[in-house]
């Protein structure tokens, strides 16, 4: 497959033009993986175990592939690549040439749940798959390259969160062969003695796999008596005489890298050293010495004893594979198809009245106690420690943690993991997800960002899978933004970072969605409307502090469905003409805008003030670029055609700036949001040093009204400098008492 577009079963000599343009892949891992898979096809065979294969080395797909036409897995989804010579044929052409397969696994793979582009997270995913998934093993492979990364060390602990009653396990195959791209890994430097006191600490059977005279009777007792320890804690957690702190089998199986190439070549070793961790004979189009090794090598594995003329395997080959299709890895159900829809509540149930204050997260958080309860096995929050402390603690009235090594919430059938490892929370809410399931991850603002690549990781593999013809949708994965920089400044500048916004802004219009609910019923709304939706990245951030609700119910709705609206209430003569749209984005800066109107109203009642909330950030980029885009229409009739707008916006503004890119008439628009700019002080001060204030609202309120009114024209220095002079004043006061003026945060009243 790394190799050859033409004379694939080697019928004729090699020649120049059999070989590809560009060499790609990676042989290194190949052999390791391909053994694996073939054992897991005779115990499935055998047994009927249910399994999936999750794979952590980066570049295995060619390993992946070729099991995968073994055992017809391919042709259903693609029914080009049959299990005979046309379609061995066309599957190795189209290895890595544009078009074809990548030389890593990914969603054009069938009976994939993990990316494997970015090292580290094979471990974490394969946990979140089997949760819920009683009867399901996944084995997975976690190269001793990978195995440096610090989200695969800190999954290790992972199964401390499996109860064997309620979920299915792991079983992690460590694959030491040595290398990794050009140097020798730490495993590989390791010995047994080594190894078994890592694992064992960890809380590990440990088990070497590394008779290679023998590998092959090796390797399957060892996945036999793995296997055979995993039923035992199974059973007995589930006849009501639990193991504690059960020990679970890991394998480490030593083969050299690259097993079976060339064992040399010029003097240089490639077998069992780096130089076969991607193509061995690199230049064997153009060189008659290496394509005469490579000649050599492909023979050695006598093609004509493994196919027959048509080119499909022989018996022997074949008797290895599961005859149920349902039960071969590339076609398992958990891997496609096997989403289930969450009962959500009615949100309308729970909301609170209008006029009064409440913290968005403690009112979702009672949602999601419902939400919990009524989907007691397709439903987990994932959280790195910071549950309580973003007041979503009302999950935990019912449903415990599920820390099985904790005495006080094992097997109490919990909802919620809570390890304080943002990469682990990430690659369990993916394997859970891509297996069917819906989740939830909470996090600190500051903090989720340290999942960014696994999250665009992610996003990749969703957009390959709805390219596909075959994938079905999943549910959609669902990030909580709270603990916001306005509300961190006891903690200080480090706890104050909005930048997981841009991330997910970046990402492709069709996956990416970024909500700003203002109060606690429009929370309630979107993280209804998330839990139901499939195939996107849902972003909700929102407030954990007590702030106003604007919106009734019914009002709360409306404006959800429609992204934004204008806020009579606010507005001067219902918002009708008016001389300035000042534009709230996120919970603590839409109530500075309203407090921002509320001033003007008493200080400059002349201007008219429109005042618009956006809870969808998406609808503000030009029609077109995304699919909740307003058209020009109607995005004018909200910020009209020609009036000064200024936004108040949660993130960094220049995340708004490229939103609103190709909209016209944008010099009329000036955005204020985080300046970078914080320290461990008060929440007003925050506003201030940002110029997210009240007092900079309402001066950048009257300079663009001063554009079309003549009245405030003749006054706007003047109101400007008041203004800031107040900011001034209020600062003065915090630095001198330590704290915000009395009634800074009381719902404006308009007079």
């Amino acid at each position: 497959m790394i190799f050859l577009k033409d004379n694939q079963l080697l019928e004729r000599k090699l020649s120049p033009d059999d070989i590809k343009f560009r060499l790609l892949g990676h042989w290194g891992t190949c052999p390791g993986l391909v053994m694996v898979y073939a054992h897991l096809n005779r115990i499935i065979r055998n047994t009927g175990q249910d399994a999936l294969y999750v794979v952590g080395p980066g570049h295995g797909a060619p390993a992946i592939l070729s099991c995968l036409w073994l055992e017809n897995s391919l042709s259903p989804y693609m029914p080009p690549y049959t299990r005979d010579k046309a379609g061995l044929e066309k599957l190795i052409a189209s290895f890595s040439i544009p078009g074809g397969f990548p030389s890593h696994i990914n969603a054009q793979t069938p009976g994939s749940v993990h990316e494997g582009g970015e090292l580290g997270y094979a471990l974490g995913v394969s946990f979140g798959a089997i949760m819920d998934r009683p009867d399901l093993i996944v084995a997975c492979v976690v190269g001793d390259g990978e195995a440096e990364t610090g989200p695969t060390a800190t999954a290790w602990h992972a199964y401390k969160y499996i109860d064997p009653a309620e979920s299915g396990a792991v079983l992690p195959i460590v694959h030491v062969n040595g290398f990794k791209i050009s140097e020798r890994t730490i495993y590989g430097t390791m010995d047994d003695k080594e190894l078994t006191a890592l694992f064992s600490g960890y809380g590990y059977q440990v088990r070497f796999v590394e008779d290679l005279e023998n590998i092959d009777q090796d390797l399957a007792a060892s996945m036999e008596w793995a296997i055979a320890e995993i039923h035992k804690i199974q059973k007995a957690a589930r006849s009501g005489n639990p193991i504690v702190k059960p020990r679970w089998p890991v394998l480490i199986l030593r083969t050299p890298k690259g097993w079976g190439g060339p064992k040399s070549f010029r003097g240089e070793f490639i077998e069992g050293s780096f130089h076969s961790h991607q193509v061995p004979l690199p230049e064997a189009k153009n060189d008659p010495e290496q394509l005469s090794a490579l000649g050599q090598w492909l023979n050695s594995y006598k093609p004509g004893e493994l196919f027959d003329k048509d080119g499909v395997p022989v018996d022997e080959i074949l008797s290895v594979i599961p005859d149920d299709d349902a039960k071969k890895l590339g076609q398992r159900k958990e891997s496609n198809a096997a989403y289930v829809p969450l009962d959500i509540p009615d949100w309308k149930n729970m909301v609170v009245e209008k006029g009064t204050q409440a913290s968005c997260m403690k009112v979702v958080g009672e949602f999601l106690h419902d939400v919990v309860e009524r989907n007691a096995k397709d439903f987990r929050i994932f959280s790195p420690d910071e549950l309580v402390s973003n007041k979503l603690d009302a999950v935990l009235r019912d449903s415990q943690r599920n820390f099985q090594w904790d005495v006080a919430s094992r097997a109490r059938g919990g909802r919620v993991v809570e390890i304080l490892s943002e990469h682990t929370c990430q690659a369990m809410l993916q394997g859970y997800t891509l297996t069917g399931r819906t989740g939830l991850f909470p996090s600190y603002e500051a903090f989720l960002g340290i999942t960014q690549t696994m999250m665009v990781q992610y996003s990749k593999f969703v957009k390959m899978a709805k390219e596909t013809t075959w994938r079905q949708s999943v549910g959609s994965l669902n990030y909580v933004e709270t603990s916001t920089w306005t509300r961190q400044e006891h903690n200080g500048f480090s706890h104050q970072n909005p930048a997981f916004i841009g991330a997910v802004l970046n990402l492709k219009p069709a996956a990416a969605r970024v909500y700003l609910p203002p109060d606690a019923n429009c929370f309630l709304s979107t993280m209804a409307h998330c839990l139901r939706a499939k195939d996107y990245i849902n972003l909700m951030v929102g407030s954990k502090q007590p702030t106003p609700v604007w919106l009734s119910a019914e009002e709360a709705d409306r404006h959800c469905i429609a992204g934004a609206s204008i806020w009579k209430f606010a507005s001067v003569d219902d918002g009708v003409d008016p001389d300035v749209v000042l534009v709230g984005i996120g919970v603590e800066v839409t109530f500075e805008v309203i407090a921002a109107a509320a001033l003007l109203r008493k200080h400059a009642p002349a201007l008219r003030v429109r005042v618009v909330n956006v809870t969808d950030l998406m609808i503000v980029g030009p029609w077109g670029s995304h699919p909740h885009a307003l058209s020009d229409e109607d995005f004018d009739s909200l910020f009209t055609k020609d009036r000064a707008v200024h936004i108040n916006y949660h993130g960094y503004p220049i995340e708004l700036k490229g939103l609103l890119f190709g909209r016209r008439n944008l010099e009329r628009v000036s955005i204020e949001g985080y300046r970078e700019e914080g320290t461990t002080t008060s929440p007003f001060d925050m506003m201030i040093a940002n110029h997210t204030s009240r007092y900079d609202i309402a001066a950048a309120a009257v300079r663009g009204g001063a554009l079309h009114n003549p009245k405030i024209q003749a006054e706007s220095h003047q109101l400007a400098t008041f203004f800031m002079h107040l900011a001034q004043k209020d600062r003065d006061y915090i630095y001198e008492f330590g704290k915000d003026p009395e009634g800074m945060f009381d719902t404006p009243v308009f007079e």
